[in-house]
């Protein structure tokens, strides 16, 4: 992903949403869910490529090059996304 849109700065892949346990922010599915997903086709289990049926809740940090959090978004309704605009905004007040 950072060579395709010729990033200068990392992105975390959290493959197995460990990173997301780790820092709890991370949610499970209770069984009943999981059968109303079911129905509509969906299923964690071929998208994760596991059977842990978890997802990662939104967020976003933003890290400045000394390790500080400049800027955190978190929601667990994964509808609610910051504004790209903002994440630029932001971005561009730590490179400065």
């Amino acid at each position: 992903m950072i060579a395709k849109l010729k990033l200068d700065f990392e992105i975390l892949f959290d493959e197995d949403n460990a990173y997301a346990d780790s820092i709890g922010l991370k949610h499970g599915f209770a069984d009943d869910l999981k059968d109303v997903y079911g129905k509509f086709g969906l299923n964690l289990d071929d998208f994760n490529g596991n059977s842990k049926w978890e997802l990662p809740i939104a967020s976003r940090f933003v890290v400045d090059r000394t390790g500080i959090i400049r800027a955190a978004d978190i929601n667990a309704d994964y509808t609610q996304r910051p504004e790209p605009t903002e994440t630029v905004e932001v971005l561009r007040s730590v490179a400065s």
